[in-house]
């Protein structure tokens, strides 16, 4: 009897979405993407979150099994599928829980400041939201902070991917997700924020090649709508 197919609900325009779209392609995990539109309210139909409680997106469906939160999703995946290289989810335990505590550490830290700071900049008037200034300045803090943390901890030395490994992991493709986002802000924000941080914008190019021609084409509509908002941008 022919397996079902894993179905992945996701929105190229959430960095969760695009880290597990990515992971799925690379690996060659076949599956059917289903696009929830989160600007018309999708995520909050009664059929989806029936599958999703929390209403968010991605979301996957693999036979009868239903899974949401998007690092639950990363370790899955990488876990039962075969043929997904050892080096996206290590099973060396003392490896694994490093890359554990980037990923607790993320949605607390860099995702809090970087989701936050473009919705009150760029995204929030698209979304019909009220940008509020002062917040924007306070998640910019955070997200800076969050970058040299970054460097100092687990890009140390000449470290090409997170905690000194020689390949990425799922963490290194949600950061690096994460922080795509800052696309939408324009390239005068963008630079600013990322500018001090040579490591990461290193790293973040490691990540990128490591998962061509994948990460470009999975990133289409950010910059899509980068330029939608920022006319000015150079692409």
């Amino acid at each position: 009897m022919a397996m079902a197919l894993l179905k992945v609900y996701a929105d190229r325009l959430s960095q969760p979405s695009r880290a597990i779209i990515i992971l799925c392609k690379v690996n060659r995990i076949d599956f059917q993407e289903l696009t929830v539109d989160l600007a018309k309210g999708q995520h909050r139909a009664p059929e989806f979150t029936k599958i999703n409680p929390m209403a968010q997106v991605p979301t996957i469906v693999d036979g009868r099994f239903k899974l949401f939160e998007s690092h639950a999703i990363l370790r899955y995946l990488a876990t039962v599928f075969p043929g997904v290289p050892d080096h996206w989810y290590p099973a060396d335990l003392f490896t694994r829980a490093k890359l554990e505590s980037v990923l607790d550490w993320h949605h607390s830290n860099l995702r809090r400041g970087a989701a936050t700071y473009v919705l009150h900049t760029a995204l929030g008037p698209a979304l019909g939201l009220t940008p509020n200034p002062e917040t924007a300045k306070e998640a910019e803090k955070l997200l800076s902070r969050s970058l040299g943390t970054i460097e100092t901890v687990w890009l140390k030395g000449d470290a090409k991917f997170l905690n000194g490994n020689p390949q990425p992991s799922i963490a290194d493709l949600s950061l690096v997700c994460e922080i795509m986002q800052l696309e939408v802000v324009g390239d005068e924000r963008r630079d600013r924020i990322l500018g001090p941080h040579d490591k990461v914008r290193a790293w973040m190019e490691n990540v990128k090649k490591a998962t061509s021609p994948h990460f470009d084409e999975v990133h289409e509509l950010i910059f899509k709508l980068k330029a939608r908002l920022n006319p000015a941008s150079k692409l």
